[in-house]
This record gives C-alpha cells, structure tokens and sequence, in this order.
C-alpha cells in the first residue's frame, strides 16, 4: 500500500546513499523543521560552527530557511565541508535519525521531531524557535537529560563545542545511554499488549460503546 506523506517539502533521498559511506553514529543530523527562520548571520554562526567541529554532518536547508533572502554558503565553507558535510533541501526524517551513521540530531525541537529522535535513539542539540519548542527543549535537556541547549544568540565557538560534546564527549555519551533507553521503553509500551497500545485499545472502545448507546 502507497503511503501518504504529510511533508512539506520534496524528500531527497539521495542523502541516504550518503550516509552508507559514514562510520555508524558518526553523523550530526542538522534540521530546523519547515517553519522555523533565522537571520544570515545566525545561519553562518551555525555553518562554520558545524564545520570547525569536523564532525561530518548532514544538514537540511530550505530555501527559506534565511528571513528575508536565499541562502548564501562561501566557497570557502563549501570547501572546508566537502568531505565531510553533505546539505540537501529537505528529506525523509524517519528514515535519517534510524539509520545506523546518525550520531546526534541538532533540532528546533517541535513535538514531533523530538518523539522520532526518541523513537530512533539519537540525543539531541537543541535550539527552539517558537510554540511548544520551549518546553520539549525543557524536558529533553533538564527532565530526561538527553540534550543540551544552544544558546538563542547562537555563537559558531558554541556550536563547534557542543557538536563534539554530544558526539565524542562524556554527556554525550551519557546522554545516548539515556535515551537508548528511553527508546526500550518505547518500543515496549507500543508493541501489541504494551502499555501505550493497551490504553488506546481502551479509549476507543469506550467511544465505540457511547457511540453506539447514543
């Protein structure tokens, strides 16, 4: 059965024959959703920020990700990055936080990003924007330490800091332990019988017994 996707945006799966060449958990994953923009000078801070870390790193870049302009890398970053930095438009994220090379998520945040970084195991760098982002980024980062905040004012020296942190440091390694399980417990409170699918089972047989009393 063809399924139906709710993006935005058009997937390039080409990134995903990139990732087959990288070492697993090797890969910071770098997305700020559809919606959230930035200013030129922040998207810098965070390119050369990515690029001093010498992380490789796959980051997905709309073309209205900049408020106000296009997107404008140098060819110096451009050649700094190129054997180990692989940009796209969008992509199918599922997909790329499951696959084995992905070590670490740099996120906006949204709900449904940070339940698939979960689900897939992966800790996560977080800048919020706007909306519930705020307070998923409370919870990753304070209540379930599977995160660590970027500072709004974002500085290229903390990006770079913070990328080998969560990818080669000790609460990065901390961090991947607790959310590793976190994502065990997920997959058991979801599988048939599990807790989650227990109480969903419930709620729609309560509504299918009022519906068929009214």
């Amino acid at each position: 059965m063809a399924s139906l996707s709710t993006n935005l945006w058009k997937e390039d799966n080409k990134c995903l024959d990139w990732l087959e060449s990288k070492e697993p958990r090797s890969v910071v994953y770098v997305n700020f959703g559809s919606m959230t923009v930035m200013t030129s000078e922040k998207l810098l801070e965070f390119a050369w920020g990515l690029a001093n870390s010498k992380q490789p790193f796959l980051w997905i870049i709309r073309p209205d990700l900049v408020i106000g302009g296009s997107v404008v890398l140098s060819s110096e970053f451009v050649n700094e990055i190129s054997d180990r930095g692989l940009i796209a438009d969008w992509c199918p994220q599922e997909q790329v936080l499951n696959h084995p090379s992905i070590g670490g998520f740099l996120t906006h945040c949204r709900w449904n990003s940070t339940t698939e970084s979960i689900s897939a195991g992966v800790p996560m760098l977080c800048w919020p924007f706007f909306a519930d982002q705020p307070a998923n980024c409370r919870y990753i980062c304070n209540t379930w330490e599977i995160g660590i905040e970027i500072d709004t004012n974002v500085k290229r020296d903390e990006v770079e800091n913070l990328v080998n942190e969560l990818m080669v440091g000790d609460k990065g390694k901390k961090m991947r332990k607790k959310i590793m399980e976190m994502k065990k417990k997920v997959e058991e409170d979801t599988r048939p019988r599990g807790c989650s699918y227990m109480n969903l089972e419930k709620v729609i047989k309560e509504v299918l017994l009022k519906l068929n009393h009214t």
